[in-house]
């Protein structure tokens, strides 16, 4: 009996895990038989003939003793399988070498395989460094090379089949198979890359020229449908991108490829649009869907027809293709591929080639138009849900900026407002609902919603946060926001601030000074059982708040604290400038903090500039609830017009602030109180503790009363009514001369 010679030991190692196919193995024949040339040392090829039968049972060691049929050759960088166990599997043998070459030997002599590159297929086979149609694929070692722990092959070893940690590695492929095959993997990838319509028709034509040919014109329909949207009118067809170009050595008289009129200026090239003829060439081939040489007079008619007919010669024959782009529902455009005459024409495979082109950019057409859309409209509804101007009350200057979130996250919750409130306050609100997506735009429109009807109110601001608070657990768990709400009082010059963990705001005095204000943090809207507290501070006329979100002031190379004292330098420079400077470019100079591609969280930022009411345009009076009040008001408004020097309006102003005292002294059960201001125009205030708001309507003949209002609604300006925590005022304005 024949033994295999002694082995050195093998290293211990883990077993291998069963296979997960099963554990039934592969029935294999026997190995071929040796060729009568090949030289082996002695015993050398017995011993390897009875060791590959060894493991096997007498009945198939029978079998392989039968088989006498030479072996088929193998084919370099075929597919190669092998056992567990070592022994090679059906169809091979294991390599007869020389018992000092079976492990670290030399190498067989001879030249490498390597791929040789395609000749006369039209293809560029000389790539530049780093292109990515070939740079990307790396051939795998030879069957049976030890790999280290990155899944290379491990130093100073070469094949050895006992090994631990070899993999199987896929075939070595060669010529313009291959080349097509590895050229439309890079060319997909690039082209699927793209999120908007500019970045994929760049890939597709980045990708075809010169790889593939020397110029490329795209035209997409003109409008692109959307999703399901079935297109209406007729079929035009845009140029959207054209590259490359057919100038070179072999445009010769003998060997004419024509002009490329596309790519020409516009006055002397063909038209950007064209419309498509429902019985025309060109619609026929669009509506084959597949590439198409210009070799068939009909093909040759529909490429003239997308170029717009042009007087010159076309490129004709295997040296033009024409591909449709179909989307996932319809076909939206069509791609021009041309060759030069120096290059080889196009082969009757290269059509399989454009066809995965084609698809692929059909493909992400339809992606960027469905993704330009949903930007879109996220972006409107955010915006829609922002103020479309602010007001301007009396005493105070605003100025607001909104800036989306960047292109990976462009949706977000921040907002801002400005309430006008009763006795000439303004409401100032910043808020920043948590997260980046439509929910986030859904619940801060909820939430701007709220916060104005709580304005309406007039409640305190603490009292504000708290009802939002309570309004955000109701939307939902999870429903996080931050918020500060302000109210500027411009006839007292005080400010009355509360925060629910929002970055603090920051006051610009006149001098110069930039103060970020000490305000109670609070904890956020949504957390629900915190109460929230009001600080009251001094706003001194020439003074500018700034309210803002934290995607001002927070980046990845700075934290929040760190972003807040940037922007208190930034306004400090700002005003040794011009003091104080003026509200739109320091909103513009506040924004420049941020550097290039350092914000990926949306931005709203809100200015007011306080300019407050001097005590001197300021009239205010109390009120007994009394049959007599009316004739008392109407002699204190006429005392303060004359005062001011508005005699013209002495006449109107008496005749509405009796109508609406009277009205107040009805149901009034504390003193009515009556005021005026004198501002850009005149304002007039009567409040009382009745919480029934006045209605105008339209009173019968028969009635004495119910005409009071409709006289205010003729003859003011602009008027109104406002519920107060306890109670309501009712104001007018009238132009001053």
């Amino acid at each position: 009996m024949t033994t295999d010679p002694p082995r050195p030991p093998r290293p211990h190692t883990v077993p291998s895990p069963q296979d997960p196919r099963g554990s039934f193995g592969v029935r294999e024949s026997a190995p071929p038989a040796q060729d009568d040339t090949t030289t082996t040392p002695s015993g050398a090829g017995s011993e390897a003939h009875d060791h590959d039968h060894a493991g096997h049972p007498p009945a198939a060691r029978a079998h392989d003793e039968q088989t006498t049929e030479p072996a088929a050759p193998t084919r370099p960088g075929a597919y190669s399988a092998r056992r567990s166990d070592g022994a090679p599997a059906a169809g091979q043998h294991r390599a007869e070498t020389a018992p000092g070459e079976a492990r670290g030997g030399a190498q067989p002599e001879g030249p490498a395989q390597s791929p040789a590159p395609a000749h006369d297929t039209g293809w560029v086979p000389a790539v530049t460094e780093g292109s990515e149609a070939l740079s990307s694929f790396v051939s795998t070692p030879p069957r049976g090379t030890p790999l280290d722990a990155a899944g290379h092959t491990a130093a100073g070893h070469t094949a050895d089949e006992d090994s631990v940690g070899m993999r199987i590695p896929m075939p070595v492929q060669t010529g313009p198979e291959a080349d097509r095959l590895r050229y439309v993997g890079a060319a997909t990838r690039r082209i699927a890359r793209g999120l908007d319509l500019d970045e994929i028709l760049l890939g597709l034509c980045r990708s075809a020229v010169p790889a593939f040919a020397d110029a490329i014109l795209v035209y997409l329909r003109e409008p692109l449908p959307v999703g399901d949207e079935r297109p209406s009118g007729p079929l035009r067809l845009r140029l959207r991108r054209a590259d490359g170009g057919l100038e070179g050595p072999g445009d010769t008289p003998d060997m004419p490829v024509g002009d490329l009129p596309a790519l020409e200026t516009p006055s002397g090239g063909a038209p950007e649009t064209i419309g498509v003829l429902l019985d025309g060439p060109l619609a026929e081939v669009l509506r084959g869907v597949r590439p198409v040489f210009a070799d068939s007079p009909r093909a040759a008619d529909a490429l003239a027809e997308l170029l717009g007919n042009p007087p010159g010669p076309l490129p004709v024959g295997r040296r033009a293709l024409l591909a449709p782009l179909r989307g996932r529902r319809r076909v939206i455009g069509a791609a021009v591929l041309l060759r030069r005459a120096d290059r080889p024409p196009f082969e009757s495979d290269d059509l399989l080639v454009a066809a995965q082109l084609a698809t692929h950019t059909a493909l992400g057409v339809d992606k960027a138009v469905l993704y330009g859309r949903e930007a879109y409209i996220a972006d409107a509804l955010q915006r829609e849900m922002l103020p479309d101007s602010l007001p301007q009350p009396t005493g105070v200057q605003l100025a607001s900026r909104y800036l989306p979130a960047a292109e990976s996250a462009r949706v977000g919750g921040d907002w801002y407002d400005a309430i006008p409130l009763p006795g000439s306050r303004v409401a100032l609100v910043v808020g920043d609902v948590m997260g980046h997506s439509m929910t986030s735009a859904a619940i801060m429109g909820q939430l701007r919603t709220t916060v104005q009807t709580l304005a309406g109110l007039d409640l305190a601001p603490q009292e504000v946060l708290y009802h939002l608070d309570e309004q955000a657990q109701r939307l939902g768990q999870d429903r996080m926001a931050t918020c500060v709400y302000a109210v500027y009082d411009p006839i007292a010059h005080r400010l009355v601030v509360a925060n629910a963990g929002h970055p603090p705001p920051v006051l610009l005095h006149a001098d110069g000074l930039a103060e970020v204000l000490r305000v109670p943090p609070g904890a956020p809207i949504g957390v629900g059982g915190v109460p929230f507290e009001a600080v009251e501070l001094p706003a001194p006329a020439g003074a500018t708040l700034l309210l803002y979100t934290d995607g001002l002031v927070e980046s990845r190379t700075r934290d929040v604290w760190g972003g807040i004292e940037l922007l208190r330098e930034r306004l400090h420079d700002a005003a040794t400038v011009v003091s104080p400077p003026p509200l739109e470019p320091l909103c513009d100079e506040v924004l420049e903090i941020l550097g290039p591609g350092d914000r990926d969280d949306d931005i709203a930022l809100l200015a007011a500039r306080f300019a407050g009411i001097a005590p001197s345009d300021v009239a205010y009076w109390f009120l007994e609830p009394q049959a007599q009040t009316a004739g008392r008001a109407r002699r204190l408004v006429r005392q303060a017009l004359m005062r001011w020097g508005l005699d013209d309006q002495v006449d109107a102003a008496e005749l509405l602030v009796s109508e609406i005292v009277t009205n107040a002294v009805r149901y009034a059960e504390r003193p009515v109180t009556l005021r005026l201001l004198r501002t850009d125009v005149l304002r007039c205030e009567v409040g009382d503790d009745a919480p029934l708001l006045p209605r105008m309507r339209h009173a019968a003949p028969e009635e004495e009363g119910g005409r009071g209002l409709y006289l205010v609604n003729r003859m003011a300006q602009r008027w109104g009514a406002t519920r107060l925590g306890a109670g309501k005022v009712v104001w007018f304005e009238l132009p001053l001369p």
